[in-house]
């Protein structure tokens, strides 16, 4: 080895002075080749030289490393190579691959006839096809609101709401740049969420325009535009105020989840700012223009009441006049609001973090026991693989045998790229198309049985990880077994590894506790070893140089695009056993041949565990995947709390489980629940947080602008009879209460909440001049339900472009199900109340 090391150099060695030049001069003795390898001496018998030719056999081609990558498809099995392309930061993901994929194309042309080339993964391609669709559904929803204003004012109205809208998201686009934002999926959500609230300011000025100029009294179309924005201008003011409060706290989410919502809250309270801005600047003087150039022919219907009018005063008029009624309205209200928070103890509505998403692939990993061999992973492998390809959902499989596959969102936490020997797969599941096959989460609950019966065959554990739609964890869930006796901890681990296999609902369950494999450990005779004048290190360094093989220099083949190893090893015949090795030959001090097996014995022994630690605890690792209806791991925790804790009695335990923060006592055996869990409790601990503030916020303004401690309760009562809307809604939907759906309920409770401000100013407006508290209290109803009634539809059709996003659909169930209901509700539920406590004041 150390001849092969001396005969691969090149160094200069000064100049010849020729006549009238000086020409420099090197040595040369690189290795440009296998025959030049083949010509090397490292040595002499009998007088004659002995090359590297004479003593071993040089091959030129790949390494003997034990991995490998196989493609599999309607076609066949055949090895591949994987080209791997990662962007920068900040640079655009859809640019990088469309480039990527020019470079292929003109490299294609050089490439042998027979080489085939196929792109198993884009995300670029994937983004963009996410971003034009939501670009698609910014400009539907903005021109759903448009058509809604259209058909309630008419084409006038429309076109003023249709400046106000670009406008506004322009304005809002801007701060996001300034922000450091780039345009993604969660950015643009964040614009979709935002239409259906920013134009409520612009609806509620444009309407009461509409209504002054319906009037016809005289007055010119400037000074009714400047009269109708004074009469609507503080309570729209205010309420605009209430839904940034309502909104904006969620901004401060912490956690991993705290960086994907936050676009969400930071978008929409710009947007309102600035909406407010246009709602009271450019949308007057834009609607006084458009009368002004296109007046209308009449104003016939003014003060015409609709026949939902009449009905409503008459039964308001019941409402108030009858306490037995009232009575009975609240119960029934009361009642309606009990009925729903019920669907979520009844598990009719699941809570859970996020649901899945629609990915174009998921991957199967596969890890077969301890010291398996890649012909075994081969098979095992293969097999799945096989097994995946005949589905009509599934285009092509890649498995990658002894390292890890391309590592996606889930390998940044679980560190696919680690698993690099030999007993280990990872196998990526390459889908058709959206519209040639199901959800790909359908698709990897469906073969995950299939999955792990063949893994159970071949004694493998297995996982089908699906790429997650927020923060990457460790597993659904995660048990952390902590304690300072690592025998305990290892044994209560296997245990909970059984009882979670036998558990309905759990699925893909695993360890990261270690078999442990034999070791043959070669003791070196330190006395043998120097009287034959060989250190111990020799020794040790021989054995690694025909076991493991090294690496002794590069080939310098001029032809080759990269460097060239030249590794010396023993050849796969003489490595399957201790023979080969022990008859490695070392010189001693007196040149003659020591077999590497007189200086050493062998040593049967187990090789140690991996340690695992956390925060510098250790630690022990079981995790699973929560499958069945509800597919979370809420509903894990209740179901597994009282056999794990049966579980811990029967192995002698005292066992201290811990739900959100690790156990602080070292010295005793705890359980920690981890994984998703942790997310969801983080989430909506501090979404929950969000909203305690967010009523202090609202009601601080509204005290403020009413001085009165009591009109902000009345105000905020309609905020839980949203839940009459959300949670039935999301029952019927078959959908999960996510974290998305807890954004839609709190920003559902700001808009209330303007709404009411607008309904219970306009009813002291008209205490004001001089109206009975019975008559203003009915015709602030009557009046002001048409501008709450488009906000409302406003709200829902600017959500309902997002109802059939996998991630965003609980946010817009929440949006329209709880806007519908509160504003039906609360039209008659907070005129009520304000009766109730003024007539009391009177009293």
């Amino acid at each position: 080895a150390e001849r092969l090391r001396a005969s691969n150099i090149r160094l200069p060695a000064g100049t010849a002075d020729a006549p009238g030049r000086a020409v420099k001069v090197e040595a040369d003795a690189f290795v440009r080749g296998a025959d030049d390898l083949r010509r090397v001496v490292v040595g002499v018998s009998d007088g004659r030289p002995v090359t590297v030719g004479d003593i071993a056999s040089v091959v030129d081609g790949p390494d003997e490393d034990e991995r490998e990558v196989l493609l599999r498809d309607v076609a066949g099995e055949r090895p591949a190579v994987t080209l791997q392309v990662s962007k920068r930061r900040g640079a655009n993901a859809a640019a990088v691959t469309r480039a990527a994929r020019e470079r292929v194309e003109t490299a294609r042309k050089r490439l042998p006839a027979g080489l085939e080339i196929s792109v198993t993964r884009d995300y670029g391609d994937s983004a963009k096809h996410k971003s034009d669709e939501l670009l698609f559904h910014v400009l539907l929803a903005t021109l759903s609101v448009t058509a809604l204003v259209a058909l309630a004012l008419g084409l006038r109205e429309a076109l003023v709401v249709l400046i106000a809208v670009p406008v506004t998201l322009a304005l809002t686009l801007m701060v996001y740049w300034l922000f450091g934002y780039t345009l993604n999926r969660i950015t643009l959500f964040a614009l979709i969420f935002s239409i259906g609230i920013l134009v409520d300011d612009a609806i509620v000025v444009v309407e009461n325009i509409h209504r002054h100029f319906a009037m016809n009294d005289g007055r010119p179309t400037w000074k009714l535009a400047v009269d109708a924005v004074d009469e609507v201008g503080n309570p729209t003011l205010l309420a605009t105020w209430a839904v940034i409060a309502a909104i904006l706290p969620m901004a401060f989410v912490g956690g991993l989840m705290g960086p994907y919502m936050r676009p969400i809250p930071v978008g929409a309270s710009v947007a309102m700012v600035f909406s407010a801005f246009i709602a009271f600047v450019v949308s007057p003087w834009a609607f006084v223009k458009v009368l002004e150039r296109w007046r209308p022919v009449a104003h016939a219907g003014h003060g015409e009441e609709s026949a939902l009018d009449r009905l409503y005063r008459k039964v308001m008029g019941r409402l108030l006049d009858n306490e037995k009624t009232r009575r009975r309205f609240l119960y029934v209200m009361g009642g309606l609001l009990l009925a729903a928070m019920a669907l979520v103890p009844l598990k009719a509505v699941v809570i859970k973090m996020l649901p899945f998403d629609d990915k174009e692939d998921f991957e199967v990993v596969l890890t077969l026991p301890e010291g398996s061999s890649l012909a075994a992973a081969r098979a095992a492998s293969g097999e799945i693989a096989a097994a995946l390809t005949v589905r009509p959902d599934v285009e092509r499989v890649v498995s990658y045998l002894g390292l890890g596959a391309p590592y996606n969102f889930n390998g940044l936490v679980r560190h696919y790229f680690l698993r690099t020997e030999p007993n280990l797969a990872d196998i990526v599941v390459s889908l058709k198309p959206k519209g040639e096959r199901q959800q790909s989460h359908a698709v990897a609950k469906a073969v995950r049985p299939v999955i792990a019966d063949i893994a159970r065959r071949h004694g493998a554990r297995v996982q089908v990880a699906e790429v997650p739609p927020g923060p990457p964890v460790l597993s659904t869930l995660v048990f952390e077994v902590y304690g300072p006796d690592a025998a305990v901890r290892d044994a209560f681990a296997r245990k909970l590894r059984v009882l979670l296999e036998r558990t309905d609902g759990i699925t893909d369950v695993d360890t990261y506790l270690y078999d442990l494999e034999p070791l043959d450990r070669l003791v070196v005779d330190r006395e043998k070893a120097t009287l034959n004048g060989i250190a111990p290190a020799q020794v040790a360094s021989a054995a690694r140089l025909a076991l493991a093989g090294e690496t002794l220099g590069l080939a310098h083949d001029e032809t080759a695009r990269e460097p060239v190893d030249i590794r010396l090893r023993l050849p796969v015949e003489r490595r399957r056993g201790l023979e080969g090795v022990s008859a490695v030959p070392l010189i001693s001090r007196a040149g003659t041949a020591v077999p590497l097996g007189a200086l050493t014995r062998a040593v049967r022994i187990e090789e140690d565990a991996p340690l695992y630690r956390k925060n510098g605890r250790p630690v022990s690792y079981v995790i699973a995947e929560a499958g069945g209806r509800t597919e979370s791991p809420i509903y894990a925790l209740l179901g597994l709390k009282n056999p794990i804790d049966t579980l811990a009695k029967e192995s002698g335990l005292e066992l201290e489980t811990w739900y959100a923060n690790l156990p602080n006592d070292p010295s005793k055996t705890a359980l920690k629940w981890d994984g998703e869990w942790q997310i969801t409790y983080e989430v909506f601990r501090d979404m929950g947080a969000a909203f305690a503030l967010v009523l202090l916020l609202i009601y601080a303004l509204v005290v403020y602008w009413f001085e009165s401690f009591t009109v902000p309760l009345v105000i905020m009562a309609p905020i839980p009879l949203t839940l009459v809307g959300i949670l039935p809604a999301h029952w019927a939907m078959g959908a999960f209460f996510t974290a998305t759906s807890m954004i839609g309920f709190i920003a559902g409770a700001g808009i209330v909440v303007r709404n009411s401000i607008i309904l219970v100013d306009f009813i002291e407006l008209r205490r004001r001049e001089g109206m009975a508290l019975r008559d203003a209290v009915i015709d602030a109803g009557a009046v002001r339900f048409r501008p709450m009634l488009l906000t409302a539809a406003a709200v829902v059709a600017g959500a309902g472009v997002i109802l059939f996003d996998p991630i965003f659909q609980g946010l817009a169930v929440a949006l329209m199900s709880g806007e519908v209901a509160s504003t039906l509700l609360s039209r008659m539920a907070v005129p009520v109340l304000y009766y109730m406590l003024k007539k009391r004041e009177e009293l």
